[in-house]
């Protein structure tokens, strides 16, 4: 009889360890999808003469970053050491992998979806006027050291402000919580965007009052709409798979709700913050003055979904309503500031992913409910959370303490590369060529083809540019 339950005991761990392996793999190919989506919200929101540029960008996103993700970023992100930064030399290209420490390459692959966006981010920020031996340096130093730095310190268990350390070296007996990367993925890349546009300066004509300046928007509003829904699909591949496994029961005298509840609720979260904020800032937008444009419901939804990443398994779903109703006024005032100072981002990314990313961290503080955290990261019911929900003030400030601490690693190691690439002329293309098209100066060619004698002329006179 021994041998028969220990038999089953083993099968049904295995049977387990199988469905919570394909699991987390469905959850990496869901969030890859956000690569495509990417891209085409990229391409048709820039004009039709640099989108070549930004489909070999995206692509390399994944490229480069598999590469240095693969050889770099994993260890440093997870190799087990000291809080700060991984260097055990087993996780490095994956060496000895898996082992004891529980990752198996699903794990991987699941985070290097995460690590990737960073990169793509940064490049939408910096669009239609980088060279692209610059963006072939920042993208490969992003994801292979920046961003694996932050990410261990949030996500490792070894991590100094993880919210999965142990209890009782918790940051502010709390640990920041930031479930799936408001803060970690989303202000990581919003940040470094800030200051590459801002050490590169405008797009030619953007902010001179000449006639140029109306032609610098969206070329395609199919694409914007398109990429939108695809990028919304690939969310919930990001924020429910970042449980990592399903089959978890939470409570025995309940047998019905388990893990797989809590996956279900975080992706209704999800939706909810998404539309909310999709719908204020049409209306807002449409109160301010502006007509009903499908981009401003586009680029609303993706505030929502930015600001709910970071507590999506740990609030109700009310308030997830008002994340988004807050997100968006959130990216509609930092909008308006970009445009008082100046600064030409033009997928708005910056204030988007950093804006949206840090008021999802203060969100969460606010609203995290103590059942949920408890739950997902498997406290005694004695761990903080949110201070509107009556449980002080050490969720909110370990929250406070990831917004200061990325936007200081992210500047501190991310603006001597851009000045100095800018100090050596290698950061962003020559006038001429910006105004010809990176396509036809730096790819050979244009995305569409035409037959336009202004065309031609271009052509040609980029020709001679390279000449």
């Amino acid at each position: 009889m021994t041998d028969a339950s220990t038999f089953l005991c083993s099968k049904f761990s295995e049977i387990t360890l199988a469905i919570n392996t394909s699991y987390l793999l469905f959850s990496a190919y869901f969030s890859f999808t956000m690569q495509i989506g990417f891209a085409l919200l990229t391409a048709g929101s820039i004009r039709s003469k640099n989108i070549m540029n930004v489909m070999l960008t995206n692509i390399m996103d994944a490229c480069i970053g598999a590469i240095s993700y693969f050889i770099f970023g994993f260890a440093i992100a997870f190799g087990p050491s000291n809080g700060f930064i991984g260097y055990h030399h087993n996780f490095f290209a994956l060496n000895s992998f898996p082992d004891s420490s529980g990752y198996d390459f699903s794990f991987f692959l699941f985070q290097w979806t995460f690590a990737i966006t960073p990169s793509g981010i940064t490049s939408g920020s910096m669009a239609e006027r980088t060279q692209f031996i610059a963006y072939l340096m920042y993208s490969f130093y992003l994801t292979g050291f920046v961003y694996p730095t932050v990410s261990r310190w949030f996500w490792s268990s070894n991590g100094w402000a993880s919210a999965t350390r142990d209890h009782n070296s918790l940051l502010l007996s709390s640990g920041a919580i930031d479930f799936a990367g408001s803060g970690v993925v989303h202000m990581v890349g919003g940040i470094a965007g800030l200051w590459g546009s801002f050490i590169e300066g405008p797009r030619v004509g953007m902010f001179d009052g000449s006639r140029r300046a109306s032609t610098v928007h969206s070329h395609d509003v199919p694409l914007v709409v398109l990429g939108t829904f695809l990028v919304w699909f690939g969310w919930h591949g990001y924020n429910a798979g970042s449980f990592l496994t399903i089959l978890q029961s939470y409570e025995q005298q309940f047998p019905y709700y388990g893990q797989w509840s809590a996956i279900g609720r975080t992706a209704v979260t999800t939706t909810l913050a998404g539309c909310t904020a999709a719908l204020t800032t049409l209306f807002t937008k449409r109160f301010l003055g502006s007509h009903w444009k499908v981009t401003d419901a586009c680029t609303g939804l993706l505030s929502g979904l930015v600001a709910i990443t970071s507590g999506c398994a740990v609030v109700d779903p009310w308030a997830s309503i008002v994340c988004g109703v807050v997100a968006a006024l959130v990216k509609i005032g930092l909008d308006k500031l970009a445009k008082k100072l100046k600064f030409d981002d033009p997928l708005n990314a910056a204030q988007l992913h950093g804006g949206c990313g840090a008021w999802g961290l203060l969100f969460t503080g606010l609203f995290a409910t103590k059942k949920f955290v408890n739950e997902v990261y498997s406290g005694d019911g004695s761990r903080p959370y949110g201070l509107l929900m009556g449980g002080g003030w050490k969720l909110l400030s370990a929250q406070i303490v990831e917004i200061i601490v990325i936007f200081s690693w992210v500047t501190l190691t991310i603006v001597p590369l851009f000045y100095g690439l800018h100090r050596f002329n290698l950061l962003r293309i020559s006038t001429e060529e910006e105004l010809a098209g990176i396509d036809i100066t730096s790819h050979g060619g244009f995305a569409y083809h035409y037959e336009d004698e202004e065309v031609e002329e271009t052509i040609k006179k980029s020709q001679k540019l390279k000449l």
